[in-house]
């Protein structure tokens, strides 16, 4: 790959992998519209170790604390401070987990198209706009039952359908439940590290089992262009969240799922 279409596809991934627009769509459609070479199950690989540094950086502290109060709460076997949390974000990962493992191949094969992505682009993202709109956003992510943890991990196994956007299904539904922008957000990026440790965990298997040849050039920039972009993303996200609410979102779906209707239709 050239220098430059590295770089767009890591910020591309840095960029989308934590706002409500879905990361698998774009990286999908950039190679389709402008006629390059599939980059490739390494640079995949790659991309993801640089979103999963950039946002184990960001929640370094927070995680610390949910892993330490976790540990004690196993050796005390009782809830010890954020521990519950810790195993909310356990929790809510098995759904993702048995639909990856279930559909995984119906998923590559089937579902990858423009027009499967046109769709869910459109709907979920009327979806969301709709969770912002009707949410109370009354409630932090401590406050989660684990029935509301069960119906957001069935949430982020829907993502799996590209086009879907996990932290944007996640989202909408941590919003339909009642929390604030703030929390949903929160809950919605702790709850990306396991998934994307997993799906980096299977993309690493098979590029072990690979004979290919590695670009380590190409893996290492990408993974550095993706981790700063998307801590960047966090960042700002977060920031201007409540300033901003989700409509900005909302209506970038609209327009690229009218467009990619337009384009392929």
């Amino acid at each position: 790959m050239a220098f430059y279409q590295i770089a767009l596809l890591a910020l591309l991934q840095g960029l989308t992998e934590f706002l409500p627009i879905s990361s698998s769509a774009h990286l999908i459609l950039l190679p389709v519209i402008a006629n390059w070479q599939d980059q490739g199950l390494a640079f995949d690989v790659a991309v993801h170790v640089g979103t999963l540094t950039a946002v184990v950086i960001y929640f370094r502290h927070d995680i610390r604390t949910i892993l330490v109060d976790w540990v004690a709460s196993l050796k005390q076997r009782k809830t010890v401070g954020d521990s519950r949390l810790a195993w909310a974000v356990w929790f809510g990962t098995i759904p993702v987990g048995l639909a990856g493992l279930l559909f995984a191949d119906i998923i590559a094969s089937s579902l990858r198209s423009p027009l499967v992505i046109a769709t869910t682009t459109i709907v979920f993202g009327l979806l969301l706009g709709w969770a912002d709109w009707r949410g109370k956003r009354q409630r932090s992510e401590h406050q989660l039952t684990w029935s509301d943890i069960l119906f957001i991990g069935i949430a982020q196994a829907i993502a799996l359908i590209p086009g879907t956007s996990r932290s944007g299904i996640t989202i909408t539904a941590g919003l339909m439940l009642g929390l604030t922008r703030q929390a949903a957000a929160r809950f919605s990026f702790l709850l990306s590290i396991p998934v994307i440790i997993l799906a980096g965990g299977l993309e690493v298997t098979e590029l072990v089992q690979s004979s290919l040849p590695v670009d380590w050039t190409a893996l290492i920039s990408g993974a550095v262009f993706s981790a700063v972009s998307a801590y960047l993303c966090i960042f700002l996200f977060l920031k201007m969240l409540d300033r901003i609410g989700m409509w900005p979102f909302v209506i970038y779906r609209l327009i690229l799922g009218a467009f990619l209707l337009w384009l392929f239709l």
